[in-house]
């Protein structure tokens, strides 16, 4: 029998997820293995095969998730990168924009371009706004940059002319003359990027694509010979920052365009639970080992980020909280990304102050209790040490825990030096976590002009479900929904993802002159050129479309979706409502009518019609022996003798908590002052109680 499989990659843990003809949810969870990523997947697929009874020479698609690309950027472990660029735009990675993260720190030190500035060569040559040839492409010069780049060990070579959207011949020709002379070399042309105005942003973007060129590649074709070493000769299927998954082969000329896929994958799986639960919006809260991460989804729809910012101490769209990143212009779910998880390490500031991260104990060594050589404190030390854990093991007891070297931990690092109670001290851990996450919620909500208050959470990943709770109460969220097997919940958005890409072209025209004959050729290129992605003809494709907008004189746009009637002078007035509705919506403004309205690109989504999500999704409830543990919920409530339970003892009807429902894919805390029932799809739904 022919089978598929999901596999997301994290910082602490390795997930499978596979789901069968019934739609029941099978998982399994392994520690990640940071040497070699793959055979981590190896292990994983192995072990729910052994389990499951399923044949591995039968597997026939694995649709993956990773981190590869994006702890390329944050560790800075990618490719030695040179860039060539137009003479005279030597420092545009320097000059980045005005806006900077922290207005009142004047000795702030802007993050370290990618290129170096030794490696980034000026190359005779000059194309106009308008397309035409100011000054002819100097061959010489990039036969002689190809000769230093040579000479300096870089592994990647990224070329960013400028306007080279307008006439991609000089970058073309570029591109030819460094594959002949550097042919070991990753050769990136921002044409293939990000053929697309804004000349910062596309040089960081290629840059960026650039970088992470190498290590992704060693990554996928490392990942691809483990799993035939092992029998398995499934297709690979890579899910993309825009919630779409393509082939392996794809992401290897554009690796830029998995920079969030892990994150991608668990937005993708809310999405999809939404639609199957009727909820029309809705804040995703995903809490894995390293990182917490923050989306919406609003009317139904995933929201895009039009300006994101990777590689900053938060990830995020950055028209108003960005800055401190790197821009990465590329189709990206809006989510907001904060380095505080399970794994983060605590510590204690110079002004006696808790802090949460964004370094993480990760796999190896862990929390301080795995017991395998961590000492520092972590946000799950803090949760074993409160009770909100279970003290002897998690994942069905599959990894050990001793819950004295987390107290240790604790009080020699956090309630010795604030002379607490290493119970209460362990309690201010969990509160600052939640508070630094609240970061990331706020940024996909109030920075966008949404009141949290009009929203349910969806909380997943390995402790999501522990601090959802908590969350809630600080955004004053009333509802929180934990799906079944949370914990490996972006494998399981693997699974019933679609066949997605996205791609953009430039095209510069006022909504007031918006003509279909204009329109049409761009749109046929990009269709072709996203079918080819797909590897599908163009008949079995569905394509939606959008077009990035701003006031004429601004600098940054909005993307609004293209009403079904298409791209006409027939639709001007109401794609222009619609821009001026959400630029309303999310700066609080909107100008008069004098004000003319611009078109700068066209982005064309394309869906493959093959394959189909299971019409639902069946959790394998399970009920536990009677038990209760002693738990602190704070001052308010102090210790309370907690009950603790499966899945499989909620029903329809609202339990009073204080409860905790433990899982071998993760455990959900459900406080005093809350209830919680199960759904219609074996969801957990926590509904607060305020005054």
């Amino acid at each position: 029998m022919e089978w598929r499989a999901g596999t997301d990659i994290g910082g602490t843990f390795t997930d499978i997820a596979y789901i069968d003809h019934e739609g029941f949810l099978f998982t399994e969870k392994v520690p990640s293995t940071p040497e070699n990523y793959g055979r981590g997947v190896v292990e994983g697929l192995e072990g729910l095969a052994e389990k499951q009874a399923l044949d591995l020479s039968e597997l026939r698609e694995m649709a993956h998730g990773c981190t590869v690309a994006t702890n390329a950027i944050l560790e800075g472990k990618g490719a030695k990168t040179a860039l060539l660029t137009t003479a005279g735009f030597r420092d545009v990675l320097e000059l980045r924009r005005i806006r900077v993260p922290r207005l009142y720190e004047p000795l702030y030190v802007k993050p370290s371009p990618l290129a170096p500035r030794n490696l980034r060569f000026e190359i005779s040559e000059r194309v106009g706004a308008d397309g035409s040839v100011v000054t002819p492409l100097n061959e010489d010069d990039v036969v002689a940059a190809a000769d230093e780049i040579r000479k300096s060990g870089a592994e990647a070579v990224a070329v960013c002319f400028l306007h080279s959207y307008r006439y991609p011949d000089h970058e073309r020709r570029a591109g030819e003359i460094l594959r002949a002379l550097l042919p070991d070399l990753f050769i990136t042309l921002s044409i293939d990027v990000l053929p697309q105005i804004r000349e910062y942003e596309r040089t960081s973007t290629t840059v960026i694509n650039a970088y992470v060129g190498p290590p992704v590649r060693r990554y996928v074709e490392g990942m691809v010979g483990d799993l035939k070493k092992s029998g398995m000769n499934a297709d690979i299927a890579i899910m993309q920052s825009s919630g779409g998954t393509v082939g392996a082969g794809s992401v290897l000329e554009k690796p830029a365009q998995i920079i969030e896929c892990g994150p991608a994958a668990g937005v993708v799986g809310a999405a999809y639970l939404c639609e199957q639960l009727g909820i029309d919006s809705a804040i995703t809260f995903d809490m894995g080992g390293t990182t917490a991460k923050g989306s919406l989804i609003e009317s139904n729809q995933m929201i895009y980020a039009e300006n994101y910012e990777v590689g900053a101490s938060m990830s995020t769209a950055g028209t108003i909280a960005g800055g401190a990143g790197y821009a990465l212009n590329l189709p990206v779910i809006d989510i907001s990304e904060v380095g505080a998880g399970g794994g983060s390490i605590v510590r204690i500031d110079r002004a006696g102050a808790i802090k949460i991260g964004p370094e993480s104990a990760g796999a190896v060594p862990g929390p301080a209790c795995y017991g395998a050589g961590g000492t520092k404190p972590t946000v799950t030390d803090a949760n074993v040490v409160i009770g909100f854990l279970n003290q002897e093991g998690l994942a069905g007891g599959s990894v050990p825990i001793d819950a004295s070297l987390s107290t240790r931990a604790i009080e020699e690092v956090v309630a010795k030096p604030l002379n607490l109670d290493p119970v209460k001290a362990a309690y201010g851990v969990h509160e600052v976590a939640n508070a630094t996450m609240v970061r990331a919620l706020k940024a996909v909500t109030t920075y966008r002009g949404r009141d949290p208050r009009d929203f349910a959470i969806i909380a997943f990943g390995g402790n999501g479900g522990v601090h959802g709770a908590g969350m809630a109460r600080s955004l004053e969220v009333k509802r929180v929904i934990v799906p079944a097997a949370a914990g490996v919940f972006s494998a399981v958005g693997l699974l019933v993802a679609k066949r997605s890409v996205t791609v953009v072209g430039a095209f510069a025209a006022t909504v007031k002159t918006l003509d279909e004959g204009a329109v049409a050729p761009v749109r046929e290129t990009l269709e072709d050129q996203a079918a080819g992605l797909l590897n599908v003809v163009k008949d079995d494709v569905d394509f939606e479309y959008a077009l990035d907008m701003r006031y004429v004189g601004q600098a940054f746009e909005l993307s609004i979706p293209v009403p079904d009637q298409g791209i006409s002078s027939d639709t001007a007035s109401q794609l222009r409502e619609a821009f001026e509705d959400e630029h309303e919506r999310r700066f609080g403004h909107r100008f008069d009518d004098g004000n003319d309205v611009e078109v700068v690109a066209l982005k064309v989504t394309a869906t493959a019609r093959t394959g189909a999500a299971p019409a639902r999704l069946r959790a394998n409830k399970k009920t536990s022996a009677p038990v209760t543990r002693n738990v602190y919920f704070g001052e308010n409530f102090g210790f309370r003798e907690t009950p603790v339970i499966g899945r499989g003892d909620l029903s329809d009807e609202p339990r009073q908590g204080p409860f905790i429902v433990e899982e071998y894919e993760g455990t959900t805390v459900v406080p005093p002052d809350a209830t919680a029932h199960l759904d219609q799809l074996d969801n957990i739904v926590i509904d607060l109680e305020y005054a």
